[in-house]
């Protein structure tokens, strides 16, 4: 990525949970919004081991400023940082076999479900909160070969690699949900949630009520109540 890119660490043991950040903010941002707060418990106890990395979106879809082709240039290059260098990171503090699952809010679902659809052999599963899986929801109407290939809405209903699909279905955590309250989407997970159907990967669709917004107090509930749950 050509800088810095600190990563936080929290617990000891665990499954690991890898955390994107919902927009354009920082590694820090989910324990800023006590997010890491609402599931202290399970770090403490050892369920689960957290890792918290910088967003790449004021480098790419979130930043007016560059070029539309550059945007999606450095969103492969977000991609690669995560396996080439995350993944590994979090293998050398747990151990080859510990199961990584992706989470994220917002933007922060796309960019965790797309990475675990691109490497499933890395990535065991996903936790996708109040997400849109069409990348051109952010894209102010650019297109490319790259859109196209970091939009799991349009390149998952064409996926016909049996080593993509083989591996995508051995998962049994992909878990996406969403509230049905202010600046919520339930139908682009509704939506999404069809589209695994349809290619035979057992998923889970869990759309919360109107009282859960777009918003912190949602993920709050919505996370902690699925590592106790689910793991």
């Amino acid at each position: 990525m050509n800088k810095e890119m600190p990563i936080a660490t929290y617990g000891h043991y665990g499954f690991a949970l890898l955390l994107i950040p919902t927009a354009a903010a920082d590694y820090l941002e989910y324990e800023r919004f006590q997010l890491i707060d609402s599931i202290s418990h399970f770090i403490n106890s050892g369920k689960v081991k957290v890792f918290s990395i910088n967003s790449m979106n004021n480098e790419s879809w979130m930043n007016n400023e560059m070029m539309p082709e550059h945007k999606a240039i450095r969103h492969n290059q977000f991609n690669q940082y995560v396996f080439d260098e995350v993944i590994p990171f979090i293998k050398s503090g747990t151990s080859a076999e510990t199961p990584i699952i992706t989470c994220g809010a917002s933007f922060g679902a796309l960019h965790s479900m797309n990475l675990f659809l691109k490497r499933p052999d890395l990535i065991n599963g996903v936790i996708a909160m109040s997400g849109v899986y069409d990348l051109h929801e952010y894209t102010k109407g650019f297109h490319d070969d790259q859109v196209y290939y970091n939009s799991p809405m349009n390149y998952l209903p064409n996926l016909t690699d049996n080593w993509y699909l083989q591996n995508i279905r051995k998962s049994h955590h992909i878990h996406i949900l969403s509230g049905s309250g202010e600046h919520e989407d339930p139908q682009a997970a509704r939506n999404f949630a069809g589209i695994l159907y349809n290619k035979g990967i057992n998923y889970e669709l869990d759309i919360w009520g109107e009282d859960m917004k777009h918003d912190w107090p949602t993920w709050r509930a919505m996370l902690p109540y699925y590592i106790e749950t689910r793991f």
